[in-house]
């Protein structure tokens, strides 16, 4: 069965020139700046290898528009009985849903998906004008499961915040204090769970993207900043030569990567990433090294207010229910996921549920 999915977009094909290569021998200064918008393919192709009746795959897409990305198109090929575009019905997260029935031996989907991404610098200067509406205001200052927003919580944001007048102030805090007092552990699963109460409690403030950023966003929400996660995944190298900040080959499978946004009146969603601050520190050199290594400030400097968009994003659910499934939520959507026999079938388990994820850049 091959159905197509065209999004409604009027942008014309992308003009590639003047985007730097990835064929330096050193790096640049980490610096993204808004240029031409790029165009990449991603296709993720899901197996099924060991079903045990009826079968349920999901596979997110990429469900953001904005002036940073935009999608052109998802196609997808597949043995299913049906498949179409589903969302989790509070946050708008697309995903493909392909459904088979517990003959089929060796369930397959195959999706392709086509974006165009353009590095973003946002503006850190709140003047005026730039405002959340109550509603969206409440939305993304609202607790989870995993990111609660009263407690200890609370508290170690006001401690951050302390003596921090403006927005702007407090957002930045936030950040320099992820920054200096968490560490990226490499033993952490996937991306991490994104556990932020545990991970006060415990004072283990370690893990992966989804644990660091979604400390940001709690602690953020819990003095009434709007802040949310965007979860994605990485789809090229890096063109300041930074290797921990981007897609070692077109091999995207193990890449996923989340970021975070916070709104601040009169500025708007400002783009930040501690987690890559951390991983920067963790991989950039054979050996760990310390936040005041020379490869290091660039990047902090930078990513409180800016993103290099070699990344696709997907959305920014939380407490995600998938549409069709009697399973418990997931804290986010980033990987594949999947069902047989109306068991949750473990998406790190490669004996049980195989999935690749490959890039291309479209000249």
């Amino acid at each position: 069965m091959k159905r197509r999915e065209l999004l409604q977009v009027a942008i014309a094909t992308p003009v590639l020139a003047g985007i730097p290569r990835f064929a330096i021998a050193q790096q640049l200064p980490f610096d993204p700046k808004p240029g031409a918008w790029r165009t990449f393919e991603v296709t993720t192709k899901v197996e099924i290898l060991k079903p045990a009746g009826a079968t349920k795959v999901w596979i997110p897409l990429p469900s953001i528009k904005s002036d940073y990305q935009d999608t052109l198109a998802n196609d997808w090929t597949s043995n299913s009985s049906q498949a179409h575009v589903v969302t989790d019905g509070k946050y708008g997260a697309k995903m493909l849903l392909a459904e088979w029935g517990p003959g089929e031996k060796l369930p397959v989907v195959e999706v392709t998906t086509r974006v165009i991404t353009k590095n973003r610098t946002d503006s850190l200067v709140a003047i005026k004008g730039v405002k959340l509406d109550a509603d969206t205001r409440a939305f993304y200052t609202e607790a989870t499961e995993f990111m609660p927003t009263d407690g200890l919580v609370k508290q170690t944001a006001q401690e951050i915040v302390k003596g921090k007048t403006t927005d702007m102030e407090k957002a930045r805090a936030i950040y320099e204090w992820i920054v200096d007092n968490t560490f990226r552990d490499p033993k952490t699963i996937g991306c991490g769970r994104g556990d932020v109460k545990v991970m006060l409690e415990t004072r283990n403030l370690s893990g992966k993207c989804a644990d660091l950023n979604a400390l940001y966003v709690a602690l953020a929400r819990s003095v009434g900043l709007p802040a949310r996660d965007i979860y994605g995944v990485r789809v090229a190298k890096s063109a300041f030569g930074y290797r921990s900040l981007g897609a070692g080959t077109e091999n995207i499978t193990r890449a996923q990567h989340c970021r975070a946004e916070v709104f601040v009146n009169g500025a708007g969603w400002i783009a930040v990433d501690p987690a890559d601050v951390r991983k920067v520190v963790l991989e950039e050199k054979p050996q760990p090294v310390t936040l005041a290594d020379p490869v290091v400030p660039p990047v902090r400097e930078k990513l409180f207010g800016a993103w290099e968009m070699n990344w696709m994003a997907y959305n920014d659910a939380h407490d995600v229910k998938l549409p069709g499934s009697t399973g418990e939520k997931l804290a986010f959507l980033m990987y594949p996921q999947a069902e047989t026999g109306g068991v949750r079938v473990n998406p790190y388990a490669p004996d049980d549920f195989r999935y690749k994820i490959t890039t291309k850049e479209l000249g």
